[in-house]
């Protein structure tokens, strides 16, 4: 089996990386560099994982001429650049969310990796969970009959603690709120289950903290296949959730509510009776249980660079993404609804920040 040889770049959430998923995984990926400039929690980190080679420069982490795979977990202002730069030196990108600020940022991005040898992975790590793993196979067996409606509730908490860091709550550098930091996942996981999105209407608004994005937000949208979903997210509630529920016509499923990894069991799978119900619980049996989060995702992209499986996460998903959260950001600041897909010739196309202000 191949190792790929991983630089971390940011070891906030990179942490997160190296403790679930890369020092699980040593017969595929070795970590053998590490970047951040802060040179305390760059030398802890090293120190806990017995990793050498530390430094504070992404120049650095390119000139190392074995590593394959660059760990993007920077502020989200910085990872265009940083993408394009590791693309540029032909390697492999693996980059948190939001992967760009815009969706004129997913153009160039795009058309350098058409140009690189590299590759991007973008990180949608709840899509990892065996209950959501169910859910998604129904919909592509097309066992689900047609869809109804949806809800998804990003209900957590965040202080005065979390905005501490000196970049969060920043319009310019974390480029959004809850939208594209928080309830990103659960909205990702939501498209996966209903399809593409053909209109929104969205209220959004800064209460729970003082900072320069907002906090929370609720929305209605329409389906292209004319199902219903409905959005609510909050950074202030006092019990912590992550709820997704459809209803479709032969089966009602229900997430966990685990709220930082709503795609593990138990699911709710609530069957029709008769044939289409049958099936479905077949289906359910028979899907295997995966790792959760970042280890199941690292696991599904190991497969697809040794030539066995999918790309688990592309750049048409995260453009999907980012699409959602423009015109949710649209609508929010026009309080008027918003048909997708947003265009070329779209007022916020080049950077949504331009009505956030």
């Amino acid at each position: 089996m191949t190792v790929y040889k991983v630089a971390i770049v940011g070891l906030g959430i990179g942490r997160a990386h190296l403790e679930e998923a890369y020092s699980k995984l040593g017969d595929r990926f070795q970590v053998v560099a590490l970047c951040d400039l802060n040179t305390g929690r760059l030398a802890d980190t090293g120190r806990d994982f017995g990793i050498e080679r530390l430094v504070t420069s992404l120049d650095e982490v390119l000139a190392m001429e074995d590593v394959d795979i660059v760990d993007i977990c920077t502020p989200p202002s910085l990872h265009l650049e940083q993408c394009l730069a590791v693309l540029a030196a032909g390697k492999h990108v693996i980059c948190e969310k939001p992967l760009v600020g815009s969706l004129a940022q997913m153009d160039v991005l795009e058309q350098a990796e058409a140009r690189s040898k590299g590759r991007i992975l973008p990180i949608f790590q709840y899509r990892w969970g065996t209950g959501f793993l169910k859910a998604r196979e129904l919909v592509r067996r097309g066992l689900v009959g047609k869809p109804y409606v949806a809800s998804c509730e990003t209900h957590w908490q965040r202080g005065a603690d979390y905005y501490a860091i000196a970049w969060r709550g920043k319009l310019d550098i974390e480029l959004g709120g809850i939208l594209l930091s928080q309830a990103i996942h659960l909205h990702d996981m939501m498209c996966e289950l209903m399809g593409p999105v053909e209109r929104v209407y969205a209220e959004a608004t800064t209460r729970v903290n003082p900072i320069e994005v907002e906090d929370c937000v609720a929305a209605s949208l329409k389906m292209v296949n004319g199902s219903l979903v409905s959005l609510s997210c909050t950074l202030g509630a006092k019990a912590e959730v992550s709820r997704l529920k459809a209803c479709f016509e032969h089966v009602t499923i229900e997430s966990a509510y685990e709220p930082y990894a709503p795609g593990n069991d138990p699911w709710q799978f609530t069957v029709a009776e008769g044939p289409a119900g049958d099936r479905i619980k077949a289906v359910l049996a028979e899907v295997d249980a995966v790792q959760s989060r970042f280890h199941g995702q690292l696991i599904s992209y190991h497969g697809a660079l040794s030539g066995q499986g999918e790309w688990p996460v592309t750049l048409a998903d995260a453009r999907r993404s980012l699409e959602l959260i423009t015109a949710l950001y649209d609508s929010a600041s026009r309080h008027v609804p918003v048909t997708l897909p947003i265009k070329p010739d779209h007022a916020l196309y080049g950077d949504w920040r331009t009505r956030l202000v």
